[in-house]
């Protein structure tokens, strides 16, 4: 009698990092030649359990590098409590559970959602991944997704056609920890629409079907990965750019670290790993095999231990941004600059890598971007990369302080001193405003003599300091400045339109003061305090004037 797993086939689809047009991971997908195995194994969670242990051995026998994400039901998680056959196969095949990702597939009505968190609570203590699949098309509780906490949402490539909706998961994520990604991209104008979204992942027909066997390259169309909106200098999140992470045991011989390498001409090296995943030795392909390749290299090392041939690693956390990567690459020796740097979890898990190739390659095409923005006279950012910035803080529940500055009656600066003279004045204002709180403050030109400041609030008093407190003349005339801050606490406001509504009577007060002012307000709270100056600007209620010049 035949099993019905004699007709049972796997097909393997890759999932593609969209920022680097490169295979991430591959899904394995069973595929039935008779029968509904799948509606069988919806009703029987033990037969599905069988199902994710069979389709995690038909990956291993494809040899791939590449993670890997399993398809499980909700209910089986469930009723189950986990997958104990799954982490056992993940063992005796030679992997290890955090380069598998399990997607956890509807339905989920009538699933107890106790007893779900509770499986994926120890589902994750084994170091598995978790994604949430089929978000947009299936049943999953808005509430029960914040719970899960997944490390990936997989979204339905229909909500591509209500942008809104992918760009609000986008922000849910980011406060998760998530990526996104998006299924069935058929189409260059869908894959766009993901792109155009912030999804940094895609499936579908368009990049590369199903097949028997993996797919080695993807199409990705062209301008895809530049569509991306620059980032601010706080930059990209190095999620975007991960890359699967070629690992071997730290135990490893150099006979196993170039078997690995000889086998896999795309790996640009080896991270060696202690048994609970974190790096512990990072093995270059180039000076690695170089090394052995030399004169008695083979019968000098091959036998021996990969790790007396390895480098300490470099590594980065999830939640770091392209440009911490970058300080990372900088440190130590030249003859390393190409190493890859390995991505890490908080337990301290490799979960990647990330290539300085990719990294260059998206800034260096955030910063033209930015150049083209740069105000002529200053050469600083206008009032887009403040606003982009002031969206992103008010996405992460970050405070800020947003601050309005121009030279009072600057008019009359021109006409006496000349425009050359109002020009360099202008130029000096936006210098001291940068010196001011380096690293602390995104400084905008926005035209004339206005500027915009993004701060924290800690930063305002150096940055009053340097501009206020300071003394300004343009030819041998003296000047003044006049500021208006508005503080958003987390929750204060709902985007930067908020902020700058709350900041424009602020600016009309603080342009009614004497001589040098400074008006400060918060957003969702009534008045304004008088920092600087005086003169017609009363004080609403909710404040109590301070003394002049205090």
């Amino acid at each position: 009698m035949h099993s019905w797993t004699d007709t049972l086939r796997f097909a393997f689809q890759p999932v593609v990092n969209l920022r680097t047009s490169t295979v991430a991971a591959l899904e394995t997908l069973a595929r039935p030649e008779t029968g509904d195995v799948l509606a069988e194994a919806r009703r029987d969670p033990e037969l599905d359990a069988r199902l994710t242990v069979l389709a995690l051995r038909a990956a291993t026998r494809t040899k791939t590098l590449l993670p890997l994400h399993l398809n499980v039901f909700a209910a089986t998680l469930a009723d189950l409590g986990g997958l104990t056959p799954l982490h056992d196969a993940v063992r005796a095949a030679g992997r290890l559970p955090w380069e598998v990702t399990l997607d956890i597939v509807p339905p989920y009505t009538h699933v107890p959602q106790r007893a779900l968190l509770e499986a994926v609570t120890t589902l994750r203590a084994q170091g598995f991944r978790i994604s949430a699949d089929g978000v947009g098309e299936g049943d999953v509780p808005l509430r029960l997704l914040t719970d899960l906490s997944p490390d990936l949402v997989k979204l339905d490539a229909s909500l591509l056609t209500r942008p809104a909706a992918v760009r609000a998961m986008r922000t849910l994520c980011e406060q998760l920890g998530a990526l996104v990604a998006v299924e069935g991209v058929e189409t260059e104008l869908q894959c766009a629409a993901a792109v155009s979204a912030g999804a940094q992942l895609a499936q579908g027909e368009l990049l590369a079907p199903a097949a028997r066997i993996p797919a080695a390259d993807v199409y990705v169309p062209s301008g895809s990965g530049g569509s991306v909106a620059a980032a601010p200098r706080s930059g990209p999140s190095v999620r975007e750019f991960v890359r699967p992470a070629a690992v071997l045991p730290a135990t490893a011989s150099a006979g196993q670290v170039r078997a690995l390498l000889t086998g896999s001409p795309d790996v640009s090296g080896v991270l060696l790993v202690d048994q609970a995943g974190a790096p512990l030795r990072s093995v270059h392909r180039s000076r690695f095999l170089l090394s052995m390749s030399g004169r008695y290299g083979h019968a000098l090392y091959a036998d021996r231990p990969a790790f007396k041939l390895g480098d300490a690693p470099r590594t980065v956390g999830v939640d770091a941004t392209a440009w911490e990567v970058l300080d990372v690459v900088a440190v130590g020796g030249r003859d390393r600059t190409s190493d890859d740097v390995a991505v890490v979890d908080r337990h301290g898990r490799c979960v990647g890598v990330v290539r300085l190739a990719d990294l260059v390659r998206a800034l260096a095409e955030s910063r033209v971007e930015e150049a083209a923005g740069l105000n002529p006279l200053t050469r600083l950012p206008g009032s887009q990369a403040i606003t982009d910035e002031a969206d992103r803080r008010i996405a992460d529940g970050r405070p800020f302080a947003l601050s309005w500055l121009d030279i009072d009656h600057f008019k009359q600066v021109n006409d006496g001193a000349g425009f050359a003279a109002g020009d360099e004045l202008i130029r000096s204002v936006g210098r001291a405003l940068q010196e001011a709180v380096p690293g602390h403050a995104r400084v905008g030109h926005i035209g004339g003599d206005d500027f915009l400041v993004l701060a924290d609030e800690e930063a305002l008093d150096a940055l009053v300091a340097a501009v206020l407190d300071a003394p300004w003349s343009a030819g041998g005339r003296p000047v003044t400045l006049s500021l208006a801050t508005v503080v958003c606490a987390p929750g204060s406001v709902a985007d930067h339109r908020q902020a700058a509504a709350h900041l424009a009577p602020l600016k009309k007060a603080a342009k009614a003061l004497d001589g040098a002012g400074w008006v400060l307000g918060r957003a969702g709270l009534p008045g304004h305090e008088v920092r600087r100056g005086s003169g017609t600007a009363p004080a609403r209620a909710g404040y109590a004037a301070a003394e002049p010049g205090g």
